[in-house]
């Protein structure tokens, strides 16, 4: 016998019931974790326009710390050092100078006149000497005795001026004067300090280990100040980044270690160095059922082998568990 078919509110409170019992339902945990390898590029460039003397690098290659990425022109830097150079020496030139007293032949000069001076006292103290016996008998005027006085007390305050003055030639500048020529020459090498620094900035170096991500000049193309010229992918800035269930965040803290494997590559491990303290919505990317809709904790890992990645690479790590 054929069975009348089900009203339409039976039909719906089924479904609804139906649907009531798949959302409360307990869900098994999922056997794996979903993420993606991040990487942060470094960007190199030159403080000043020119064109590209050298390429040192190639886009995919790998380098080692401190090895040479590419040169800009130096040309126009490389004069302003020599400019700069020959004001540091002169500057110090200035304050061995400074040290010093007049050369020789000035010094010369001044002991000549001190000579003459002293020939001028003695002369003058003979002349008075005599006058002053002859004075005193009556044959000068006491005016001509006053007159010789004069003459020798002159003599006698012009030789103590080139005394003075051959003593302060012998000197060297005065202190503030040295301190004056010192401050100059601190300053020029300092302007020597600051072009060698530009010049350095015209030929970076790679500051680790790391792949060329990409070349974006090559030689004889010019380069606008601050523009990049090479991007490097240092291993120490390839990461993990994957999403965690706040049911089991507790399990996930910095320094521990975790299990991932991705297409085409060997298992490896990560150590965790970063768990975001906010909830976010698993991303869009993230395309497993068991996540999509949840309230998930982001965290970062530092892979042991970095160079087998690849930034985008999709990636499953192994979830740990709880209380371990």
């Amino acid at each position: 016998m054929k069975r009348p078919p089900l009203p339409p509110v039976a039909v719906v409170l089924i479904g609804a019931g139906a649907l009531a019992v798949w959302a409360f339902w307990p869900k098994p945990a999922p056997r794996t974790l979903s993420g993606y390898v991040e990487g942060e590029a470094l960007y190199f460039s030159a403080s000043v326009s020119g064109p590209v003397a050298r390429l040192y690098v190639e886009r995919g290659a790998e380098v080692a710390a401190g090895a040479p990425l590419f040169q800009i022109d130096p040309g126009t830097t490389a004069a302003e050092r020599a400019q700069a150079e020959a004001n540091a020496r002169s500057a110090v030139a200035q304050v061995e100078d400074a040290k010093k007293g007049q050369r020789p032949q000035e010094l010369a000069v001044i002991r000549a006149q001190r000579a003459a001076a002293v020939a001028q006292v003695e002369q003058a103290r003979s002349q008075f000497k005599r006058v002053s016996v002859l004075a005193a008998r009556g044959f000068y005027p006491p005016a001509q005795l006053d007159q010789d006085r004069a003459t020798l007390r002159t003599a006698e305050a012009q030789y103590q001026q080139v005394v003075r003055q051959l003593d302060v030639a012998e000197l060297g500048a005065r202190t503030d004067q040295q301190k004056a020529a010192q401050a100059r020459a601190v300053q020029a090498e300092a302007a020597v300090a600051e072009v060698d620094t530009r010049l350095g900035q015209l030929a970076p170096k790679a500051p680790a280990a790391a792949r060329v991500e990409d070349v974006f000049f090559r030689p004889g193309e010019w380069v606008p100040a601050n523009q990049p010229v090479v991007s490097l992918l240092p291993d120490g800035r390839v990461r993990l980044r994957f999403f965690v269930p706040e049911a089991s965040l507790p399990a996930y803290r910095p320094g521990r270690m975790v299990s991932f494997t991705c297409d085409g590559c060997r298992p490896q491990s990560a150590r965790i160095a970063y768990v975001s303290p906010r909830a976010e919505f698993t991303p869009p990317v993230i395309y497993s059922r068991e996540n999509r809709d949840r309230m998930v904790f982001l965290v970062e890992a530092t892979p042991e082998r970095p160079r087998e990645l690849a930034p985008g690479q999709p990636v499953d790590v192994t979830p740990l568990e709880p209380g371990r």
